[in-house]
């Protein structure tokens, strides 16, 4: 396992994403629940993953729950992040809501506490005043933001008045966006950027085509229209001959390059021990700076029909199911 260390953390460069531990929109049942997630982390930890993110509304608190139940006897090897779910993010709400996400993980602090999506009539001033008081009283280790721009993640740290020392945000070859700005100031400024969804949902696995299409949550991605997915065609194929190349699975590639970029971690679900391990070895591949390079070209290329313009063609694809 390759390791990333910034902001005075050492974090596994591919760690593991618990959405779907409990979540029913994942589809994945009550076993899982019980026993492949908790299994996962068994394996995870085993292997050297260090950073399992979870947040309180994943599966309303189950998620957390299943997190805290697998690392009873192991949470020295494990770096806990949570997130606030930002509904009237206030301080005395905030305290008390990480004391709750705290108690449903059953352990000693939480390493990472995040706010999960930007709250634009709260003012930052009230946010950030509830995480001070949880880091004065050492519920929480660390502060960090999630889909934030970084204007406002600067701004967060300012109104802090100490390090905001990540941002989770969605991160992969068809989702190029933090490249611009986020990965840079993080260089520069000894911060991490948190990758999630860096496998699109499953479309860079390249499992999925006109034919083939995902369930559950994903079926509402417009991703996974038939003619976004003819549009990654382009992209597949490259990652199909890189992966070749190296003996390893267009999946592993694709989160080889997220976690190539300087002071990135990546957190992808996994649906099984077996796809855990394929993860998790994706922190060994080497791409060589040309691989590299032909997969941001093709990503680039790459432009879905997304937004506004998606929606007439995913309620069409929803009535014909």
């Amino acid at each position: 396992m390759r390791y990333v260390t910034a902001a005075g953390v050492r974090l596994s460069a591919i760690g593991v994403g618990a959405w779907q531990f409990g979540s029913r929109e994942w589809g994945y049942g009550k076993e899982y629940a019980e026993h492949e997630a908790g299994a996962i982390l068994e394996r995870a930890l085993d292997l050297g993953v260090n950073l399992i993110d979870t947040a309180e509304i994943y599966a309303f608190g189950q998620s957390e729950r299943i997190v805290g139940r697998a690392l009873t006897s192991r949470r020295a090897e494990a770096f806990v992040a949570t997130k606030l779910f930002p509904i009237l993010p206030i301080p005395p709400v905030v305290v008390r809501r990480g004391r709750a996400s705290l108690a449903r993980l059953g352990i000693d602090a939480i390493d990472l506490y995040q706010i999960h999506q930007p709250n634009p009539v709260v003012p930052l001033r009230l946010q950030v005043g509830g995480f001070r008081q949880l880091l004065d009283e050492g519920v929480i280790r660390a502060v960090g933001v999630s889909n934030f721009s970084l204007d406002r993640w600067q701004a967060t740290e300012r109104e802090l008045g100490s390090p905001v020392i990540s941002n989770q945000v969605q991160y992969s070859l068809v989702a190029l966006g933090p490249e611009d700005d986020l990965v840079p100031w993080a260089k520069e400024h000894d911060r991490l950027v948190i990758a999630y969804s860096p496998l699109a949902q499953g479309l860079l696995s390249g499992r999925f085509d006109g034919t083939n299409t995902p369930s559950g949550i994903r079926s509402t991605n417009s991703l996974f229209l038939p003619e976004n997915l003819a549009l990654a065609a382009g992209l597949l194929d490259a990652l199909r001959e890189i992966a070749k190349a190296h003996g390893a699975t267009p999946a592993q590639v694709a989160l080889a390059w997220v976690i190539r970029r300087p002071n990135v971690v990546a957190i992808p679900g996994a649906s099984s021990v077996r796809q855990l391990e394929q993860n998790v070895a994706a922190a060994d591949l080497e791409l060589s700076d040309d691989e590299d390079t032909r997969l941001t070209q093709v990503a680039r290329a790459f432009t879905p029909v997304r937004g506004v313009a998606a929606l007439p063609r995913l309620a069409r694809q929803r009535l014909h199911r």
